[in-house]
């Protein structure tokens, strides 16, 4: 078993890597809740379905986020009505919104709800959410606390982060069949190329997973999201810098110490300092291709 903790759009680029290498039934991908809010009365969980769409073949990589062949005449008929329209829901992707809120509601959990999605959309591996219990990242920012989809979606990142919380993530359980997962000693525990602060360190503040993590037993490998000092995409080089920590590879290794026993990162950038072995590959995904090679170098580490 693979297990791979990830955010939205990078992380699900390896994930989509690593289905294309592994059997189905060895590889589960943990993803990150913390981005998940409420609204317009419905339930949204972003990197989730950003990794069902990626997995699924459904993702609309000319916007990197939602489903491909959308239309778009809710947001359409809401503007129109003087609704609020920031977040942008296509038609396709609203069902399955509105479904996994009437099912919430019902009383099923989110892990329930997300494995039947998945097995309907014809996905292999295993996607869980962190927890089932809701964990809620905040931006604190010089105008006070945001949440986060109003800082990253709506005011598009610009807001200075000042500080960062993870609410309800002191009294979160972890998904069980994670903590089952790591139990059964993994053959490699792989935290993908996602922003550390907003899509990572979020599961990571799940009590329990980062001893669970450390004490497995099994090679834990991050793979960089940052290249030559910048992200590929999304706030990650400016969010260091804002913590007065210079953007690097090596930065990166450092928000997970202790965890890691490999780091993947591309052949010319730095490594002093990073405390794990260090595993040299390139780490950009443009293509299908590229994606299988990076989950075989790192399975190669693993």
């Amino acid at each position: 078993m693979i297990v791979a903790l990830s955010g939205g759009i990078g992380g699900a680029k390896l994930a989509l890597g690593l289905s294309h290498v592994l059997p189905p039934d060895e590889l589960l991908v943990v993803a990150n809740t913390g981005d998940d809010f409420e609204h317009l009365g419905l339930s949204i969980s972003p990197d989730i379905d950003t990794l069902t769409y990626a997995l699924a073949g459904l993702d609309n990589q000319e916007l990197g986020w939602g489903r491909r062949d959308e239309t778009w005449s809710f947001m359409e008929t809401l503007a129109s009505i003087g609704g609020e329209t920031w977040f942008r829901l296509g038609d396709r992707d609203l069902a399955l919104h509105v479904e996994r809120t009437r099912r919430l509601r019902a009383g099923e959990t989110l892990t329930a709800i997300t494995a039947d999605i998945v097995r309907r959309f014809g996905i292999g591996p295993r996607i869980l959410p962190m927890s089932d219990d809701p964990v809620r990242t905040r931006i604190r920012s010089d105008e006070g606390w945001l949440d986060f989809q109003h800082w990253f979606v709506r005011d598009q990142t610009r807001p200075p982060v000042r500080g960062i919380d993870f609410a309800g993530a002191a009294s979160a359980r972890p998904n069980p069949v994670l903590i089952d997962a790591l139990r059964a000693r993994p053959r490699a525990v792989v935290i993908c190329p996602s922003n550390p602060f907003i899509s990572i360190e979020p599961i990571l503040a799940v009590p329990g997973l980062r001893e669970a993590i450390a004490a497995c037993g099994a090679p834990v490998i991050a793979v960089s999201p940052i290249i030559a000092g910048q992200a590929v995409k999304g706030p990650t080089a400016r969010m260091f810098e804002q913590a007065g920590i210079a953007p690097s590879a090596a930065a990166v290794a450092a928000r997970y110490a202790g965890l890691l026993t490999h780091f993947v990162m591309e052949p010319e950038d730095d490594a002093t300092g990073i405390a794990a072995q260090v595993i040299r590959a390139p780490t950009l995904m443009r293509s299908l291709e590229d994606k299988v090679a990076l989950a075989r170098a790192v399975l190669a580490a693993a």
